[in-house]
This record gives C-alpha cells, sequence and structure tokens, in this order.
C-alpha cells in the first residue's frame, strides 16, 4: 500500500479550503505549478482524480471530498504525536465553561485529545449559559469560558474561534412551521440564539409565541421531536430525525459567533486554549 506524505495532504487541504492552487500557493510559500505537481503525483498515487479544475478555481470531486476528511485527521494526528513528544510535560488543572451543545457535541473529542497530549493535567468542565460562566470566570472560578454572541455585539469580549448561520430546526416530518403563531422551542432570557430569532421575526412581523424554554439544547430538541415547535439551531447541530426548515414566511436569523474568553494565561491554560481554537479551525 502507498503511503500518504502528509506535506503533500497539507498542500491538498490548503488547496481546498483556498479553493485555487496560486492562493494556496502564497500559504505554503511554493509555487503553484510546484503544488500542481504535487497533487498531480498524489492522484497518481491513489488513482482518484481529486480536483475538477475550473478557470478561475478548483473544485473538490467525491473522491476529494472523502480524501478532505482523512488528511484533516491524518494531520491532526500527527500533530498529537509530536506533541505528545515534544511538548514539555505539563501539571495542574484547568477550568472551562461552555453551554451544553458544545460540551455535549465538540468538546468531549476536544478533551479526548488533550487527554493523550497531557494526561497529568486535570480539566474541570462547568456547562451552563454564557452569562454563567461569564460571571463564574470574573469570580476566579474559571480559567476560560466559550460563550455564544450574538451578531448585533459591537465589541466582542475574548477571542472569535466560530462562526456559523443559525436555521430553523424541526423534525423531518414537522408541520409546527405551519402553524400561526409560530411555535418556538428557546432558552431563557438572555440567550444570544433566543434575542437573535425573536428580533428576527419581530421585523418581519411573523407572528410566534414561545411554547417551550429550556437552557439546554435536548430540551428544546424533546419539543421538536414532538413536532410541538421550530427552534434555532446551529446548521452543524442540525442532525437527523432533525431537519433544517426552509418556508418563505420564516426569516433569516443570522450568524452567531463563539468567542473563548480567558481569565489570563498560564501553560497548562495556553494548551487547553490551543486545543479549542484548533478544534473549531478543523470543523470550518
Amino acid at each position: 500500500m502507498p503511503l500518504l506524505d502528509n506535506e503533500v495532504l497539507r498542500t491538498f487541504v490548503t488547496i481546498s479550503e483556498c479553493g485555487t492552487f496560486t492562493g494556496a500557493a502564497k500559504i505554503v510559500h511554493r509555487t503553484p505549478s510546484a503544488l500542481s505537481m504535487q497533487i498531480k503525483q498524489l492522484e497518481q498515487k491513489l488513482g482518484k482524480c481529486l480536483f475538477i479544475r475550473e478557470p478561475r478555481q478548483v473544485r473538490l470531486t467525491p473522491e476529494g471530498e472523502a480524501l478532505l476528511g482523512y488528511s484533516r485527521r491524518l494531520l491532526r494526528l500527527n500533530e498529537e504525536a509530536v506533541r505528545y513528544f515534544l511538548a514539555p510535560s505539563l501539571e495542574g488543572k484547568v477550568g472551562i465553561g461552555t453551554s451544553d451543545d458544545i460540551g455535549t457535541r465538540i468538546l468531549p473529542e476536544v478533551l479526548s485529545q488533550f487527554a493523550r497530549s497531557y494526561p497529568a493535567v486535570l480539566v474541570n468542565v462547568v456547562v451552563g449559559s454564557s452569562k454563567q460562566n461569564l460571571e463564574r470566570l470574573d469570580a476566579g472560578e474559571l480559567d476560560m469560558a466559550l460563550v455564544t454572541v450574538s451578531d448585533d455585539v459591537q465589541r466582542v469580549r475574548g477571542e472569535v474561534v466560530h462562526e456559523e448561520p443559525l436555521v430553523w430546526a424541526g423534525h423531518e416530518e414537522s408541520t409546527a412551521f405551519l402553524r400561526s403563531p409560530v411555535p418556538l422551542a428557546v432558552a431563557h432570557e438572555g440567550c444570544a440564539w433566543r434575542r437573535m430569532t425573536l428580533r428576527a421575526l419581530d421585523k418581519t412581523g411573523t407572528p410566534y409565541r414561545i411554547a417551550y424554554t429550556c437552557e439546554n439544547c435536548s430540551g428544546q430538541e424533546a419539543a421538536l421531536m414532538a413536532d410541538l415547535a421550530i427552534a434555532p439551531f446551529p446548521r452543524s447541530l442540525v442532525n437527523s430525525p432533525l431537519k433544517e426548515i426552509t418556508n418563505q414566511n420564516l426569516p433569516e436569523i443570522g450568524s452567531y459567533q463563539l468567542a473563548l474568553v480567558r481569565r489570563g494565561t498560564n501553560p497548562v491554560s495556553d494548551a487547553l486554549a490551543n486545543h479549542v481554537k484548533s478544534a473549531f479551525v478543523n470543523r470550518q
């Protein structure tokens, strides 16, 4: 079996993300022709065409899409292996606050990788609303927090690590979105998703009623599963048996941001913060 070169895979991922050989060449500091040769050799090695070449851009073929997933995983594993042997040994503890949607869907993988790299570090995870976690952070109870930021905030506290559209979500066989007023499942007052959703509905004059309130996504999902309401969800979290509801009577909600807010810096919290930021970069 042929072995895949990590540097070639890194080039392949960069081209995929840029959409052009010229843009990728500037990032990896090589010529477009050199990158083209690398990809040609990679395609010959795998026996598959990876890119559809168009006049001003390139697009991934289905085989290229499959390789992109493998490439990112291989590069992450390579980085993890190198860090294990070369990174300084760390001991201590670090506290991170997060909402339940991140805490149950994204953070477990991050913490698993972090534990393999730094087995002597104790991580304390606190799940709560963004407001609660910021209060804990300011009180010195946490070292960092992942908080949700709505699109109307002028100044974001912390570092934005992710941005994603909010979409209308409901059961695959949902009829709730056809009712008037539209029944909603949202979090309590203070939630950025709730604020953005109600603002969009008010702006378009769409009649609605808040049918269910719950601080965690699992509670909102229960209402969606029973087709009792629809809810604003990040597009990446809408998976079967839920689906994105597209209806001309429902307005676009907008995109929210996720910010990493830190109380201070030290080697242990720096290491976890880097893992968190890397995880969101790889999801884009």
